[in-house]
C-alpha cells in the first residue's frame, strides 16, 4: 500500500499538477518512496516539455528498468532526427522484452511503468498497434488503461475506449484515475451534455491542495462544448496565467474567443491563433487547419466562376 506522500504525488500527477511536482523536494534516498516519486517528477518535466530537466534527475549509471525507461522517453521527446527517434524506440522495445525476465532490477511497479512509458512513446510515434500490444490487452494497471483509452479516442473509437473502461471497473478501485478515464470518454461522446466531465473537473478545482492549469484547461474545453463561452474563456485565461506555455490552453482559448460573437473576441482569437501557429507549428490543430486550407485552395483552383447572367431586352 502506498504511503500518504506517494499517494498524494500520484494524485497530483494524474490531475496534471506538473509544475507543483517539479518543485517538490524529493524524500530521503533511503526512503521506499524516493524512486517512485523521482520518476513522477521526471515524468512531470517531460509533460512540461522539458526533457533535459528530466534527464538531470535520473542517475546515468542506474540499472533500474523504470529509470532507464523514463530517461529513454526523455531522450525520445528531445530527439529531432527520425533516425535518433527510431533508435530510442528500439531501446524501449528492448526494455519491454527485458522486463519479462526474472533477473531485472525493478519491482512490479517499475515494470508496469516501463510498459506505460514505452506505450506512450510508441503512441507518440504513431505506432498505435505496438503501443496497445506493449500496454497489454488484459492489463490491470490503471495508468496503462488510461493510455489505451486515449489511443482509442484518438482514432475515433469511443466504443472500444468505453469497453476498456468497463473492463477496468471489474478490478480497479474507484480511484481518481478511473474517474478521469470516465471523464475523457464523456468529453469524446458528449453523453448527458458533458455533465460528468464538467462535474469531475469542477470537484477537482475545489480541492485547495491542487493547483493544476491542466484541469482548468479541461474544464474550459468542457464549457466550450456546453456553449458556455465566457465561462470557458475565464477558465482558459486563468490556466494560461498559471502556465503560459500550455499549447492546449492556448488552442482552446483561441476557439473560445472566436466563438464569443464579439469584435474583441474575434481580435483575441486571431492574436491567440497567430501565437499558436508561431510557437507550436506542430500542434494538431495547426496541422489540421493547414491541411484543410490546402485542400480548399486546391478545390478552388479547379473551380471556374461562371459569368453573371444578364437580362435580355
Amino acid at each position: 500500500m502506498d504511503s500518504s506522500e506517494l499517494y498524494h504525488v500520484k494524485q497530483q500527477f494524474v490531475l496534471g499538477a506538473y509544475k507543483t511536482l517539479v518543485d517538490l523536494t524529493l524524500p530521503d534516498p533511503n526512503s521506499p518512496d524516493f524512486l517512485p516519486i523521482l520518476i513522477y517528477q521526471a515524468r512531470s518535466h517531460i509533460a512540461l516539455n522539458n526533457p533535459k530537466a528530466a534527464l538531470q534527475l535520473v542517475p546515468a549509471d542506474s540499472e533500474n528498468v523504470a529509470l532507464k525507461a523514463v530517461a529513454t522517453l526523455a531522450k525520445f521527446v528531445a530527439a529531432e532526427g527520425t533516425a535518433d527517434k527510431e533508435a530510442l524506440l528500439e531501446e524501449l522495445r528492448d526494455l519491454s522484452v527485458e522486463i519479462e525476465g526474472d533477473d531485472v532490477e525493478g519491482t512490479d511497479r517499475d515494470k508496469a511503468t516501463v510498459r506505460v512509458l514505452a506505450g506512450t512513446a510508441f503512441a507518440r510515434a504513431g505506432e498505435l498497434e505496438e503501443a496497445l500490444e506493449t500496454l497489454g490487452a488484459d492489463t490491470e494497471d490503471p495508468e496503462a488503461v488510461a493510455v489505451i483509452v486515449q489511443i482509442y479516442l484518438s482514432i475515433n473509437r469511443p466504443d472500444l475506449a468505453k469497453k476498456e473502461y468497463e473492463r477496468s471497473k471489474r478490478w480497479a478501485e474507484d480511484d481518481l484515475l478511473l474517474q478521469l478515464i470516465e471523464s475523457l470518454i464523456g468529453l469524446a461522446t458528449g453523453k448527458d451534455g458533458y455533465h460528468n466531465p464538467y462535474t469531475f473537473y469542477t470537484e477537482q478545482l475545489g480541492n485547495p491542495s491542487l493547483s493544476s492549469p491542466h484541469v482548468l484547461t479541461a474544464r474550459g474545453v468542457t464549457r466550450i462544448l456546453r456553449n458556455e463561452f465566457p465561462e470557458a474563456q475565464s477558465d482558459l485565461q486563468e490556466s494560461l496565467e498559471q502556465y503560459k506555455d500550455d499549447a492546449e490552453a492556448l488552442a482552446a482559448s483561441a476557439v473560445a474567443s472566436g466563438l464569443s460573437s464579439t469584435k474583441k473576441g474575434e481580435t483575441d482569437a486571431n492574436e491567440l491563433w497567430a501565437r499558436l501557429t508561431s510557437e507550436y507549428p506542430d500542434h494538431p490543430s495547426v496541422v489540421d487547419l493547414s491541411k484543410k486550407s490546402a485542400l480548399f485552395d486546391e478545390a478552388m483552383a479547379k473551380y471556374t466562376v461562371p459569368p453573371l447572367a444578364t437580362a435580355t431586352a
